[in-house]
């Protein structure tokens, strides 16, 4: 689950991290008001008002902009809000832009920044070890300073017996040329920041940039949270901050539907009951000269309601041509499974792509009659090899 800059900047803060203060507005005349609250909270004349979205590179598509008086909040808020904001991270056509985060200027008017930096908490999985990602190339694209020069570009490793220890902060600000109060301030900053990232079960912490100001305070000016899903249930408070409309309505859809669903570029469609299953199936329809449009594993409990979600789920993706349904009958019986398909069809009543159906396992070939004998467009098969020749047949026939 990802959030929004003010949302994380907000979960920062509580944890000890000094943020740009800002204040988020749904419209123009929100902002202008921010922009005066901002003024007699912190004495910023100048603030930075931008877009949230769940995507970087906002400056580049012009959802960050710089204002110097009300006038100016007012007029560069009401372009950004509604406006279809693309960055090297979106789509072609954009993200709608439905709210902005008013923030306060912390370059100070007159004053120079003495450094940009830019920091990551993430988990290397080859490694099984949190990793602290960090360069003295703040405010670029990471990618772009890994390409061209990834000297700068550090990485500091957190044993999980120990976790963070105070000599890996101080190796951290050492690293980025620090000194002095400086050199303090970002040893607290690193040690709030993984203390964040720990505490809430987070994927993913990244701060671009992070900024030490003229008077060496350690400031984080963007923030990008991700949690993991799988520990949400722990983090209910969290939770509540996800905003759907940033989210593919079809994801929303099958999570509300409690289906384990991620969509992909191809043109089978595919129904799976359990996650082991589900990669050899997409596997298979590799093999037979398809593309998997999604992973769907909709659990023990295949249903005819159940079914009946998951082919609806599938058809909003116009790409697909077929649909593989591949359900190992254990826990649930195969004959359940086949009624299902067959009701979900009948209910449906406006399939127009092929569907095959390999059932195995407990009634395997009392849910082959059914199949057999429903005399709709369902395909039945017994072996992974049947499914993927009756896959590759069908799909070029479509």
């Amino acid at each position: 689950m990802n959030i929004h800059e003010y949302q994380g900047k907000s979960i920062l803060k509580s944890f000890g991290v000094t943020i740009q203060e800002g204040i988020v507005a749904d419209t123009a005349e929100q902002a202008v008001e921010a922009a005066k609250k901002l003024k007699a909270d912190y004495n910023s004349d100048w603030v930075v008002i931008k877009a949230q979205i769940h995507a970087g590179g906002r400056g580049k598509g012009g959802g960050v902009k710089l204002a110097k008086n009300l006038e100016e909040v007012k007029e560069k808020a009401s372009a950004i809000i509604g406006m279809q904001l693309i960055t090297p991270q979106t789509s072609a056509e954009g993200k709608l832009v439905s709210k902005v985060l008013v923030a306060q200027d912390v370059y100070y008017p007159g004053a120079t920044p003495t450094k940009e930096f830019y920091m990551s908490v993430l988990l290397d999985r080859s490694k099984g070890r949190n990793t602290i990602i960090y360069s003295t190339e703040g405010g670029m694209d990471i990618e772009h300073v890994a390409e061209t020069t990834p000297d700068k570009i550090w990485k500091e490793e957190i044993d999980p017996r120990v976790g963070l220890q105070a000599f890996q902060a101080r190796k951290i600000a050492f690293n980025l040329g620090l000194s002095g109060n400086a050199f303090k301030e970002m040893t607290k900053f690193v040690t709030c920041l993984y203390k964040a990232y720990e505490s809430i079960d987070a994927s993913l912490f990244e701060i671009n940039p992070v900024l030490k100001t003229s008077d060496d305070k350690i400031i984080a000016v963007d923030s990008k949270v991700s949690f993991d899903d799988n520990a949400l249930f722990r983090h209910k408070d969290y939770e509540a901050m996800r905003d759907v409309t940033e989210e593919n309505p079809i994801d929303v859809e099958a999570r509300e539907a409690e289906l384990n669903y991620v969509q992909l570029d191809g043109n089978v469609g595919c129904m799976v009951n359990g996650a082991g299953l589900a990669m050899a199936t997409m596997d298979i329809i590799k093999l037979s000269g398809g593309e998997p449009a999604n992973f769907l594993d909709v659990g023990g409990t295949a249903n005819a309601e159940r079914v009946e979600k998951a082919f609806r789920i599938i058809l909003k993706d116009k790409n697909v041509k077929a649909i593989l349904v591949n359900i190992f009958g254990g826990i649930v019986r195969c004959d359940r499974v086949a009624q299902g398909v067959v009701d979900a069809y009948k209910n449906m009543g406006n399939i127009t792509v092929p569907i095959i159906v390999r059932l195995q396992g407990t009634n395997a070939d009392i849910a082959k009659k059914l199949i057999d004998d429903s005399g709709l467009k369902v395909f039945s098969a017994t072996e992974f090899h049947e499914a993927a020749t009756l896959v590759n047949k069908l799909i070029k026939g479509n």
